[in-house]
C-alpha cells in the first residue's frame, strides 16, 4: 500500500536493503520477518515499487505471493501488516499464520 511504501522509504538505509522472509515461529507455525541486509541471497526476488527496493527470500516467495503489505499504527502499536490470501489459518493475535 502507499502507506507501507512511505514507511519503507523512511526505513531504508543508504547501503542496506530490506529483506522479507518467513520463519517458523508462533502458535500457528510461521511469521513474517523483516531485516536489513548488505546484499541479497542468490535466489532472492527483487521487488521495486514506487522507489522502494525490497528483497523477498526465495523460500518465502510462495508464502508471500499475492500478499498486500500495509503499515498500521495506533495509540498502542505500529507495525507492518500482511494481508495474505494464501493463509489457511492464523493465530488469534495475528502474529503467525499457517500457509
Amino acid at each position: 500500500t502507499p502507506t507501507a511504501v512511505e514507511h519503507l522509504k523512511d526505513l531504508q538505509e543508504s547501503e542496506k536493503l530490506i529483506r522479507i522472509s518467513v520463519r517458523n515461529k508462533g502458535c500457528a507455525g510461521m511469521s513474517y520477518h523483516l531485516e536489513y541486509v548488505e546484499k541479497g541471497d542468490k535466489f532472492d526476488e527483487v521487488v521495486n515499487q514506487d522507489g522502494v527496493k525490497v528483497l523477498i527470500d526465495a523460500k518465502a516467495l510462495f508464502s508471500i505471493i499475492g500478499s498486500e503489505m500495509d503499515w498500521e499504527e495506533n495509540e498502542l502499536m505500529s507495525k507492518f501488516v500482511f494481508r495474505n490470501p494464501n493463509i489457511k489459518d492464523q493465530c488469534g493475535c495475528g502474529e503467525s499464520f499457517l500457509g
